[in-house]
């Protein structure tokens, strides 16, 4: 029965070596930071589309209003053209055909409050869906940063497990903690 040995040689001894030197558990570290990393990076991404996406709808909103109250401002100009046409009639008219002139003017001018109120009220609300869409577009902002910090720590952390630098895997850590206070921002709207 034949015994089996090992023969060692230089390049077993130097990965021995090299496993010596190396931080404990570096690369199982490294990895379990990655995968957080991108995680997170994955639930920001989502993030930043779904508020990208928000602010695109509430400008359409804000467009669709503007475009309502400039039909109601057009529609205030017509009823003032008319009026001024029946301001013009009273003057130019005889006698009988004054009074009623008279109350055409009175008409249009009744007439022109309301459309002019319903007017400047789509105008407000259009105001108030482009603020929020720069609401929404500055928090998509923050989204998008945070998942890049994140990106950039798990290039850093590929970095740091090719080169066994150990204070490449703290920046690694750095870079993720700064990208989770940016997503932390933008989760609270700052």
């Amino acid at each position: 029965m034949s015994e089996e040995f090992e023969v060692r040689g230089v390049h077993e001894d130097h990965l021995d070596a090299a496993a010596e030197h190396e931080p404990r558990g570096m690369a199982g570290r490294l990895a379990v930071i990655t995968a957080i990393l991108a995680t997170l990076g994955a639930m920001f991404s989502y993030m930043a589309g779904a508020t990208q996406a928000e602010a695109g709808l509430l400008k359409n909103d804000a467009a669709i209003k503007k475009t309502e109250a400039a039909n109601q401002w057009n529609y205030y100009q017509a009823k003032g053209n008319k009026q001024n046409l029946s301001e013009l009639g009273m003057e130019l008219s005889s006698d009988p055909r004054k009074p009623f002139f008279a109350a055409e003017v009175k008409r249009y001018e009744a007439e022109k409050i309301s459309i002019k109120l319903a007017a400047d009220k789509l105008e407000k609300a259009s105001a108030e869906f482009d603020e929020k869409s720069e609401v929404q577009m500055h928090q998509h902002h923050r989204w998008a940063q945070a998942t890049m910090l994140l990106q950039i720590g798990i290039a850093m952390a590929a970095i740091a497990l090719l080169t066994r630098k150990q204070w490449l895997g703290k920046l690694v850590l750095a870079m993720g903690g700064i990208g989770v206070i940016v997503g932390a921002l933008a989760f609270f709207g700052i």
